[in-house]
């Protein structure tokens, strides 16, 4: 039977990354045919029965205890993101709401004047603005040139995510790759486990998942992120190699819209390059 929830998917994804030698299970002789550990062995080491955890991986049973969740998150090595986001989906599947307000992000696209005049104010460093699914909102002249290419796209197909997979400069723009593609499809990988039917995101991972077999490899992993900063390393066309941190902020009351702002290093490489990515520095 397959399964018919978010959290079923979640927990059967999870549990294929676990190898027994992991949580000090011996790997028992011959050929396992299941990747990571088997659903008896998870059900063993969370406390609970195999039927109860099967149902659970199934669907047919949708009200776990928090407990229950816990030991499970426990047995599976969860941490951080990867952890809430179990949470997150056991309320999803339970019919309750993950988000005590109850209020859905709104689909209004609108980025405030004040949050404009940041962009501007935050020149020459690079900025943008991101709604929930990594659609690229507005940007200061440093910001749209970080990213060669994505926007010659309509505003519509402007996700940051179609371009790492899809735009040929993407493909080739960050070092290494791999890592940064995969912390884009781990935020949307969170995105979709609190609220899994949205149109808008299932347009655009079911456009992925049919034109990228990169993508469809990682999305399958099932991991999660909502990452609030960290560093980039660039091979950009135009000003050559730099790495930049970067920073990752909520904007209140619009629907999951960040802003992300970059830096280098003082009087760095990295800097001059940086500053090269603004018309007025050129």
């Amino acid at each position: 039977m397959a399964e018919t929830t978010e959290l079923g998917r979640y927990l059967r994804a999870r549990r294929g990354q676990v190898t027994p030698a992991d949580v000090g299970l011996p790997a028992g002789t011959g050929l396992r045919r299941t990747p990571g550990l088997r659903r008896e062995e998870l059900a063993t080491l969370s406390g609970v029965s195999v039927d109860y955890y099967t149902r659970l991986e199934r669907g047919r049973e949708t009200n776990p205890s928090p407990a229950v969740i816990d030991a499970i998150g426990r047995a599976l090595r969860l941490r951080g993101d990867a952890y809430e986001r179990l949470h997150d989906l056991a309320e999803l599947a339970s019919g309750r709401s993950a988000d005590a307000s109850g209020l859905r992000p709104t689909d209004d696209d609108t980025v405030r004047p004040s949050v404009l005049r940041m962009l501007e104010a935050l020149r020459p460093m690079p900025a943008y603005v991101v709604n929930r699914y990594n659609y690229m909102l507005a940007a200061n002249p440093a910001g749209r040139a970080l990213m060669p290419g994505l926007w010659d796209w309509p505003a519509e197909r402007r996700s940051i995510t179609r371009y790492l997979f899809l735009h040929p400069v993407g493909r080739e723009l960050y070092v290494p790759w791999e890592e940064t593609v995969s912390a884009s499809v781990a935020h949307l990988r969170a995105i979709a486990g609190s609220d899994p039917d949205d149109p808008r995101l299932t347009t655009l991972v079911g456009e992925l998942l049919l034109k990228s077999p990169e993508f469809t490899r990682i999305w399958d992993r099932y991991e999660v992120d909502e990452r609030s900063g960290g560093t980039k390393t660039y091979a950009h066309p135009k000003v050559g190699a730099m790495t930049l941190t970067y920073e990752v902020m909520q904007l209140a009351r619009t629907g999951g819209q960040r802003l992300v702002a970059y830096q280098a290093a003082e009087d760095s490489p990295d800097e001059e390059a940086m500053l090269k990515l603004d018309p007025l520095n050129r």
